[in-house]
């Protein structure tokens, strides 16, 4: 064949005829279901080394020819349902990763097969107005104004920036975006607890204003910003001559669920005219549980109303596939602010002026079709539907709580939203000396790792002053009671057989 009719009637070796794709994509989503159907059976995870899974992959190089799509998808779901850890799974509590909706992965690869790029209207019309809406019905949902910008974005790290971004760029007193940062004037400062997750260090060291410009606030006892701190730092920085521009209050950090004092970091942000950004990434989607009698929350939340920006992750306790955040901005012409460029390379119709372009609103130009998963989902369930989920994982955090309380080798730490804290004391020891309080620091940290090896149920742990804790994050619609009553006995036995084997010989018990 020359290459003229190979041209003409080209067949490209990554194309499938409708009825190829028909028998694959029918067999693969028979595989998917067979393997949810069966996940409570399976453990949430398997101790399997690296190198054990290298070697499934074999170490040969790419092969010079290809192989049928449908073998290849069989070989696909094998690994991945025989080898992963299952965030889906009933019994993951660990990160605040949340089992997936099977509408969210039906609409990845519904928006995978029209591919549109959601950074130019032109080229994705119907997503790029499915994205605002979603944008808009989040916004409804935690109390926020649905008049506001916003954009889907990767996940909490890339949600935060966009709000630091624009923060930076609305309250520099000088062009920051064709000057950079400097500190001729001062430096921009930025204020946030301790118990802050680890974007802001990225944010200060990328962004150019160094992690020496974020000042840590102190926590009260119960792990929330000290607003007194706040002010007198604030008034300190002001008195040396430099720039104090964002505070940042936590709705549910990740440690513990803490939500920080929302309203009155908003009026201490007024006073002082800096910008103020809510990190909901993990518990702002809880506002909507403001007005709810289903569930009881924070009151604070209500702050996020007030804030310049807000962060929330979809794929958290919206139960999204990843990836899928969103940042809210209050004022949609401070995002275009902080990001629009207007590239030769686009030729934009310019008696368009309602189209919304996203490559204008955040850091990418090419842009996936994250909103429909999170669209579908929304109007699967409604408002009420997930008034119902983020309720249960609420009371199933309450009752484990309780269960903890009630048991003579557990102590119980904390309880916010649907995070729980708590750790082993096996019945001998007395914690409170530094010598008790140590081991029992190593001894919690070696049984969580036996814990997440087990694969019974996965945990993360938390860090409260100096206390090692094992921590729950319930964002999962699979959890149930049973799951939650089965804890207690699981970390009890696992614990005794920690302790067995850790706990120095040379100790007795009447010692301690």
């Amino acid at each position: 064949m020359d290459k003229t009719h190979a041209l003409k009637y080209r067949l490209a070796p990554l194309e499938m005829s409708p009825s190829e794709f028909r028998k694959a994509g029918y067999r693969v989503i028979d595989q998917i279901a067979e393997g949810l159907c069966t996940l409570p059976e399976k453990p949430v995870t398997r101790d399997e080394s690296p190198a054990t899974l290298r070697a499934l992959l074999g170490s040969s190089p790419l092969p010079e020819q290809g192989r049928d799509a449908s073998s290849l998808l069989d070989e696909a779901v094998e690994l991945l349902f025989e080898h992963s850890l299952f965030n889906g799974h009933p019994r993951f509590m660990g990160f605040v990763t949340s089992s997936a909706a099977p509408i969210g992965a039906l609409g990845d690869a519904l928006a995978a097969a029209v591919n549109p790029n959601v950074g130019l209207s032109q080229l994705a019309p119907i997503a790029t107005e499915i994205e605002a809406q979603v944008v808009r019905w989040i916004a409804e949902l935690i109390g926020y104004s649905p008049d506001c910008g916003g954009l889907l974005v990767s996940g909490g790290n890339m949600a935060n920036f966009v709000g630091f971004l624009s923060a930076r760029k609305a309250k520099a007193s000088w062009d920051v975006r064709t000057n950079g940062v400097n500190t001729q004037n001062g430096r921009l400062l930025m204020y946030a607890s301790g118990e802050t997750h680890t974007w802001l260090q990225k944010a200060a060291d990328m962004f150019g204003l160094g992690t020496d410009a974020i000042r840590w606030i102190a926590v009260d006892q119960t792990l929330r910003m000290d607003t007194g701190a706040l002010r007198a730092q604030i008034q300190a920085d002001l008195r040396a001559g430099d720039l104090p521009f964002l505070v940042i209050g936590s709705a549910g950090t990740v440690s513990t669920g803490a939500v920080d004092p929302l309203p009155e970091l908003a009026a201490i942000s007024r006073e002082y005219g800096l910008w103020f950004h809510v990190d909901g990434a993990y518990g702002g989607l809880a506002a909507l549980l403001l007005d709810s009698p289903e569930c009881e929350v924070p009151a604070d939340l209500q702050g996020i109303r007030e804030a310049d920006s807000v962060a929330v992750d979809p794929h958290k306790w919206l139960y999204a596939p990843l990836e899928a955040g969103c940042t809210l901005v209050r004022d949609p012409a401070l995002l275009r602010d902080a990001f629009s460029f207007h590239p030769p390379y686009y030729h934009l119709d310019e008696g368009q002026t309602a189209e919304i372009n996203y490559y204008e609103y955040g850091m990418q130009n090419s842009r996936g079709f994250r909103a429909l998963k999170v669209w579908l989902a929304l109007r699967q369930a409604g408002r009420a539907g997930y008034v119902e989920m983020l309720s249960a994982d609420i009371h199933l955090a309450q009752e484990l709580y309780r269960l903890v309380e009630l048991h003579p080798e557990l102590q119980a730490f904390t309880r916010s939203l649907s995070i729980t804290t708590f750790r082993y004391v096996p019945s001998d020891l007395v914690p409170g000396s530094q010598e008790v309080e140590q081991y029992l620091n190593t001894l919690n940290s070696e049984l969580l790792t036996r814990l997440q090896k087990s694969g019974e149920v996965f945990l993360s742990n938390a860090v409260i002053g100096e206390t090692f804790a094992l921590r729950t994050c319930i964002v999962n619609f699979r959890t149930s009671l049973e799951d939650i009553e089965a804890i207690p006995d699981i970390i009890t036995r696992l614990g005794k057989e920690t302790d067995a084997a850790l706990r120095p010989a040379q100790w007795k018990v009447n010692a301690l």
